[in-house]
C-alpha cells in the first residue's frame, strides 16, 4: 500500500510539473544571436538571409539592404561554383563518349559544359578537334582561339590552331589568307616546346612555300639542336640545305648524322 501511494505521489508530481519548453527568442534576441554567429562564421548563408529578414521586419532598412546584398553575393558565388562543377561533369561525360567513338553524343556534352562555364578548357579543346575532323575549320578556329586566350603558353593549343590556320589558307576551303598566321602559331609552339618536331617540319614546308629559305634552314638547324638523337631532324635539315644549294653544309650534316649513330651503335653493342 505504501509503495502504491509513493507511485501515485510521484505520478502526481510529474503531472503537476510538466517539462519546460524551450523559450522562443524575440526578434531582437535572435538578431543579437545571429550577429554573434556571423561574426564568427561570416559564410553562413542561411544565417545571413535570416538576419536580413529580421532587420527588414524591424524597419532597419540600411542594415537589411547590406545583409541582402551580401546574401545575393554569396548565392551568386555558390551558383558559379556549382556551374563549374557541373560543367566538369558534362565535359567528362563528353570525353567518355568520345573515347567510345560516339562523337554525335560527345559533342552536345561539351557544348552544354561551355554553356555552364565559358572557360572550360577541356570542352574548348575537344570541340575544336571535333570541328576540325568535320572540316568545319571556321568553327574550329573559334574554339581554338578561345582556348589560346585561356592557355596562352600551351604548345598543343597553338599547334592545333596553326593547323586550322593552314587549312583555312586553302582556296578550296575559304577565302582567308591565313598562312602567315599559321607561321606565327607554329613559332609559338616552338617557343614553348623547342623539341616539337612536327611543328618544325610544318614550319619548314611553309617557309619554302613562302620562299623564305633562310627561315626554313634556321628552323631545321634548331630542330637538330633540340633533337640531337632524332634521325628525321637530320634528314630534313639535309633536305633543306640541298634545296638551298648549300651542299657543303648538307654533307657536313650527313657526316654528323653518321658519326652520332655510329657512336650510339658502338655504345649499344655488348662488350
Amino acid at each position: 500500500m505504501e509503495q502504491e501511494q509513493a507511485t501515485t505521489e510521484a505520478e502526481g508530481n510529474v503531472s503537476d510539473n510538466p517539462p519546460q519548453q524551450e523559450e522562443q527568442l524575440t526578434p531582437d534576441q535572435e538578431i543579437i544571436e545571429l550577429e554573434k554567429l556571423l561574426s564568427e562564421e561570416p559564410d553562413d548563408f542561411q544565417a545571413r538571409c535570416r538576419l536580413g529578414e529580421l532587420y527588414f521586419g524591424k524597419g532597419r532598412m540600411d542594415e537589411a539592404l547590406t545583409e541582402v546584398k551580401k546574401a545575393i553575393e554569396m548565392a551568386e558565388s555558390l551558383r558559379v561554383e556549382m556551374d563549374r562543377s557541373l560543367a566538369m561533369y558534362y565535359s567528362n561525360l563528353g570525353t567518355i563518349y568520345g573515347t567510345k567513338g560516339m562523337m554525335d553524343d560527345a559533342r552536345p556534352q561539351f557544348e552544354r559544359a561551355l554553356e555552364l562555364n565559358n572557360y572550360d578548357i577541356l570542352s574548348l579543346f575537344n570541340l575544336g578537334r571535333l570541328q576540325s575532323e568535320k572540316k568545319d575549320y571556321m568553327k574550329a578556329k573559334e574554339y581554338f582561339e578561345r582556348l589560346i586566350e585561356l592557355t596562352p603558353e600551351d604548345p598543343i593549343a597553338w599547334y592545333n590552331l596553326a593547323g586550322v590556320y593552314e587549312q583555312l589558307d586553302n582556296p578550296q576551303v575559304s577565302d582567308f589568307n591565313t598562312l602567315d598566321m599559321a607561321v606565327q602559331a607554329y613559332m609559338k609552339v616552338l617557343e614553348f616546346d623547342p623539341a616539337h618536331l612536327e611543328s618544325s617540319f610544318k614550319l619548314m614546308d611553309i617557309s619554302f612555300t613562302l620562299k623564305k629559305t633562310d627561315m626554313a634552314v634556321k628552323v631545321m638547324e634548331d630542330a637538330v639542336e633540340h633533337n640531337p638523337d632524332e634521325p628525321l631532324a637530320y634528314y630534313n635539315l639535309i633536305n633543306a640545305y640541298e634545296k638551298c644549294k648549300m651542299f657543303e653544309q648538307a654533307e657536313e650534316a650527313r657526316q654528323r648524322l653518321k658519326q652520332r649513330f655510329a657512336k650510339r651503335t658502338k655504345e649499344g653493342s655488348p662488350s
